[in-house]
């Protein structure tokens, strides 16, 4: 799947998920996607390839390294905690989108307990 792919169908998985907003505080170029002001994304330009970040287990992103070259430690972040997704032709859709979704559910799970609430609330 080429780089436009990738991003379009996180970002288009990413907005429609409850509460989440888009900013640039990193400035122009890098996308954050947050819920309740915690990320678990992000979209930018690395060395001409457009790549996504993504919150991830430490044990799920050892397991998706492992299995798909396109999917390496998080770049500029935790490398144990954050995935960086490639353009890749072993990267489907559905991955992508899953990924998105399992980082998204991954963020909200660490929530305090009445900001689980107010989210259950916009559903």
């Amino acid at each position: 799947m080429d780089d436009h792919s990738i991003q379009k169908i996180a970002l288009e998985t990413a907005t429609n998920l409850v509460a989440a907003e888009h900013s640039q505080p990193f400035g122009f170029g890098v996308d954050v996607y947050k819920v309740l002001d915690k990320i678990f994304m992000m979209t930018m330009t690395y060395q001409g390839e457009k790549i996504v970040t993504l919150k991830c287990s430490p044990q799920d992103a050892e397991m998706l390294r492992d299995i798909y070259p396109s999917i390496r430690p998080g770049y500029h972040m935790n490398k144990k905690h954050w995935i960086t997704i490639y353009p890749g032709k072993e990267i489907t859709k559905e991955l992508v989108t899953d990924l998105v979704i399992a980082s998204y559910e991954l963020v909200i799970r660490k929530l305090p307990k009445h900001q689980k609430k107010a989210l259950e609330a916009q559903k």
